[in-house]
C-alpha cells in the first residue's frame, strides 16, 4: 500500500533553472560573503546591501522557470495515491510555477516581513531600507526569507510528516544545513525508506538506504516513473 512521501528539496534542484547555490564559484553569492547578506547582523549593519543583493535574487527568480525536475515532481504529487509533501529549502517559488505546493521552511523571495511588528505581505520587485511597513508604517522592512542563525519555519508541521512518512527523499540538497540536513535520521528513527538524489555525494549520504547520481532533469523524472508505475 502507498504511504505518505516526504520529498526535501534544495538548491540544486533549481540549479538547472539558472539559480545558482550559495557555493557555487560564479554567480550572485560569489560576489558576496554569506555573514553580510544572509544573516540578521549582516542586515543590520548594511542593509542597503542586503536589500540590493535580494533584488538582484527576486529579478533572476522571477524570470526563472521550473525545470523537469519540479515538473516531475508536480505529477507525483496530483498522482500519488497518498500525500507527497514537499518541503524545500528553496525561496525561488519554483515548485508553485511547477503546479505543485510546498512547505517553505526558508521562507520565499516574493514576501516581505516587518522585523518591527511581524506582518508580511507581497514583495515589490526591489526592496529599500526606508520602505515602510504598511501595517505599522515603521521602516523596517526585510525580505521574508530564513537567514543563517535564524529558526527555519513549520519546524513542528514537518516534524509530523517525518514522524507519518514512509518514504524520505532528499534532493538537490548539501546536507550541510541543519536543521535540514537532520530529516533523514528523523525520517529513518520513524522507520521511513530513504533515498538521497543528488549531483554528488554528500556529507550524510551514509545515513541514506538508497543513492541517485546525477543531474536532477534525468534523475528526478526516472525514480517519480519508477514510483508511480509501482504504485499501478
Amino acid at each position: 500500500m502507498a504511504g505518505k512521501i516526504v520529498v526535501l528539496t534544495g538548491a540544486g534542484l533549481s540549479a538547472e533553472s539558472g539559480l545558482g547555490t550559495f557555493r557555487d564559484e560564479d554567480g550572485l553569492w560569489a560576489q558576496h560573503r554569506i555573514e553580510d547578506v544572509a544573516t540578521p547582523q549582516g542586515f543590520a549593519r548594511d542593509p542597503g546591501l542586503v536589500h540590493d543583493f535580494y533584488n538582484s535574487r527576486r529579478q533572476q527568480a522571477s524570470g526563472a522557470q521550473p525545470n523537469a525536475a519540479h515538473a516531475a515532481l508536480a505529477r507525483l504529487q496530483q498522482d500519488w495515491p497518498a500525500d507527497v509533501v514537499i518541503v524545500t529549502q528553496n525561496v525561488d517559488g519554483l515548485h508553485e510555477k511547477a503546479g505543485a505546493r510546498a512547505i517553505h521552511m526558508h521562507g520565499r523571495l516574493d514576501g516581505a516581513l516587518c522585523h518591527a511588528c511581524g506582518a508580511r505581505w507581497p514583495a515589490p520587485a526591489r526592496m529599500a531600507p526606508q520602505d515602510p511597513c504598511p501595517d505599522c508604517r515603521s521602516p523596517a522592512t526585510r525580505p521574508d526569507v530564513v537567514w543563517f542563525g535564524e529558526m527555519p519555519y513549520h519546524m513542528d508541521e514537518i516534524a509530523l510528516h517525518l514522524q507519518a512518512c514512509t518514504l524520505f527523499a532528499a534532493i538537490g540538497t548539501s546536507g550541510q544545513v541543519y536543521p535540514a540536513a537532520g530529516f533523514v535520521q528523523e525520517a529513518a528513527y520513524a522507520g521511513a525508506e530513504t533515498v538521497e538524489l543528488n549531483l554528488n555525494a554528500t556529507d550524510i549520504s551514509a545515513a541514506f538506504d538508497h543513492h541517485l547520481i546525477g543531474p536532477a532533469t534525468r534523475i528526478v523524472p526516472a525514480w517519480v516513473d519508477r514510483l508511480l508505475a509501482a504504485a499501478g
